[in-house]
C-alpha cells in the first residue's frame, strides 16, 4: 500500500475525501488544501483519472525531522530515487511549507536536487537532466515547523487541465474549482443548468462531463506514466474501463450566455474541441435580460469582481440591477454566485441560505446561495 496526498482548492478537502472514497482510496483523512490517503497503484491511477477535484496527487516518499537545510539533504541523499525514475528521465524540485523557521526555500530546493543528483551519480555514475517548466518527474518538499515531507508528483500538468480548454478569457476559473461549485450546488445531470456570465465555458464544459459520466483526465497523459514501478497493462484496462462508461452524447438542458462576443466565441471554441458543442445551447445575451426556459434549475456564475475602485463602482450600480432582474425572472431557481465581492448579498438586495467560503488560488471567495422565491425572498 502507497501512502499519498491529493492536493485541492481550500474549501473542497471534504468532497475530494468521498471522491478518493469512491476510487478506492483507503485511511482518508482530510487537512487544509488536500486529503491524506493509501491504496495500490491502481487507486493512484484511476484518482487522477477520475478526480474532477483533486489539482495533483502525490506519492509520499519518506518524512523526517529536521533543523537545517544539511538535515533535509541527509534526508533526501538516502532515498533510493534511482529505484524510482530511470536516470533519463527529467527533473525538478519543488517546495512548498508552512511555518517554515529556514531563511531560503530557494536554497532547500537546491539542495534537495543535488541529494536526488548525488544520489543517482553514486548509484550509477551519471545523473539526470534539470527542467524547471515541464519535467518528466517532479520531487515535491513539503515543510512544516520541524518536519520534512518528500513526495514524488504523479500527476504532471496539473489535474484541472483536462487537456481540451484552448480559448480563455481574463481570469479563467480553473476546472476543478468550477467542477467543485457544480457539487456544492448541488447540480445533477437532468436538472436544468444556466450559466448566464460564461466567459471561456468551464462550468459548462464540466458539467457536460458529468452529464455524460466522462473521465476528466481522459484526453491527457500523466506524470506516473514516467515512474519505474508504472504497470501499463493495469493502467490500460482502468482507462479503457473508464473509455466504455461514457455516456453517448445528447441534447442537454444546460445554457451558457455572455454579453461579451469574446467570451461567447471562446466557449463555443472549447466545447468544439471537446467535441460537445451540439450538446448545449451558447449565445449571446444580457443577464439582466435572460429569463429561464424551465420553471426550476440551477443558475451559476462567477461574476466581475473589480480590482481597482472605478471598477467596483460599476459594480455597486450594476448588483441592484441584477437583484431586480433576478427577483422579476427566477423565482423557483437556486442562484448560486462565486466570488471574492462580499459585498454581493447586499447590494443584490437579497439574502443569501448558504455561504460557503472557497479560496481561488490566494484569493479569499465565497459561494452565495440565494433561492428565489415568488414575492420578497426577506423574512418578515
Amino acid at each position: 500500500m502507497n501512502r499519498y496526498f491529493a492536493i485541492c482548492p481550500r474549501g473542497l478537502e471534504e468532497l475530494l475525501l468521498e471522491e478518493l472514497r469512491v476510487v478506492g482510496g483507503e485511511d482518508l483523512r482530510s487537512t487544509h488544501g488536500g486529503v491524506h490517503f493509501s491504496g495500490d497503484w491502481g487507486v493512484c491511477y484511476r484518482a487522477n483519472l477520475e478526480s474532477r477535484l483533486a489539482t495533483r496527487i502525490l506519492w509520499h516518499i519518506v518524512t523526517g525531522p529536521y533543523a537545517s537545510e544539511e538535515d533535509i539533504y541527509h534526508l533526501a541523499v538516502r532515498q533510493l530515487w534511482p529505484n524510482h525514475f530511470a536516470v533519463s528521465r527529467t527533473m525538478r524540485v519543488v517546495t512548498t511549507a508552512i511555518k517554515c523557521p529556514l531563511k531560503s526555500l530557494d536554497y532547500v530546493t537546491l539542495r534537495v536536487k543535488d541529494a536526488v543528483c548525488d544520489r543517482f551519480r553514486d548509484d550509477l555514475g551519471e545523473r539526470p537532466n534539470i527542467d524547471t517548466r515541464r519535467p518528466d518527474v517532479s520531487v515535491h518538499v513539503f515543510l512544516t515547523e520541524n518536519t520534512c515531507t518528500l513526495y514524488l508528483d504523479t500527476s504532471g500538468q496539473p489535474l484541472w487541465q483536462r487537456g481540451f480548454r484552448k480559448a480563455s478569457v481574463d481570469a479563467p476559473l480553473k476546472e476543478n474549482l468550477a467542477a467543485g461549485i457544480l457539487k456544492l450546488a448541488g447540480w445533477q445531470p437532468g436538472m436544468a443548468l444556466i450559466d448566464p456570465m460564461c466567459g471561456s465555458g468551464t462550468f459548462v464544459l464540466e458539467a457536460i462531463q458529468m452529464a455524460l459520466d466522462r473521465a476528466p483526465g481522459l484526453d491527457r497523459g500523466f506524470a506516473f506514466e514516467m515512474l519505474k514501478k508504472f504497470d501499463a497493462l493495469t493502467w490500460a484496462s482502468i482507462r479503457a474501463a473508464a473509455e466504455a462508461r461514457v455516456k453517448p452524447g445528447e441534447r442537454l438542458d444546460i445554457r451558457a450566455y455572455d454579453i461579451d462576443d469574446k467570451a461567447v466565441r471562446a466557449t463555443r471554441r472549447n466545447l468544439q474541441e471537446a467535441g460537445f458543442d451540439d450538446l448545449v445551447t451558447v449565445d449571446r445575451a444580457d443577464v439582466l435580460e435572460t429569463q429561464p426556459l424551465t420553471a426550476q434549475g440551477i443558475l451559476i456564475a462567477n461574476p466581475p469582481y473589480g480590482e481597482r475602485i472605478g471598477e467596483q463602482d460599476e459594480l455597486a450600480a450594476f448588483y441592484p440591477q441584477l437583484g431586480s432582474a433576478l427577483k422579476r425572472h427566477w423565482a423557483g431557481w437556486n442562484c448560486f454566485f462565486f466570488t471574492a465581492d462580499l459585498r454581493l448579498p447586499k447590494l443584490l438586495g437579497l439574502r443569501p441560505s448558504r455561504k460557503t467560503p472557497l479560496y481561488n488560488g490566494p484569493l479569499e471567495c465565497r459561494l452565495f446561495e440565494i433561492r428565489m422565491v415568488a414575492g420578497s425572498n426577506r423574512k418578515p
